[in-house]
């Protein structure tokens, strides 16, 4: 099971490879606002666990495993932004708040919240229900 820190890596090393190809040391170290040496280090742990192959001044690849671990990591991403945004949270504040939660939800959570946000997809009076409600909360205070 990856760290939280590990976690952040294989997401963004994932996202890079979607969108570009490929993932270079310095995209990830932009990407993730830190030292191409500690990503240096993280590739290798990265690699010695399996999740990728790293081959100095070549590159690197997602294995099998790290492709389905980055996606999952992805996927959890991109349901936690659209669920906080589905219950009113102020867009300014979304991904900080996604960063801030998302390493500290249980999977059982995530699948949780997963059908929470299908709930709501499947009938859209209910998120107007619920606006409704958060309406009348913040407005009489």
């Amino acid at each position: 099971m990856p760290t939280p820190s590990m976690e952040d890596y294989l997401e963004r090393i994932y996202k890079l490879i979607d969108e570009k190809g490929y993932a270079r040391v310095s995209d990830i170290a932009e990407g993730l606002e830190v030292h191409p040496s500690s990503v240096t280090k993280m590739i290798q742990k990265l690699d010695k666990d399996e999740y990728l192959i790293y081959e100095k001044y070549r590159g690197l690849v997602l294995t099998t495993k790290g492709k389905k671990v980055g996606k999952r990591l992805v996927d959890r991403h991109k349901l936690l932004e659209e669920f906080l945004a589905m219950i009113g949270v102020q867009e300014q504040n979304i991904y900080r708040d996604v960063e801030g939660i998302e390493h500290h939800l249980s999977w059982d959570s995530i699948t949780c919240i997963e059908s929470l946000v299908e709930f709501f997809r499947r009938d859209p009076s209910r998120i107007q229900a619920l606006n409704e409600i958060h309406q009348e909360l913040y407005s009489e205070s």
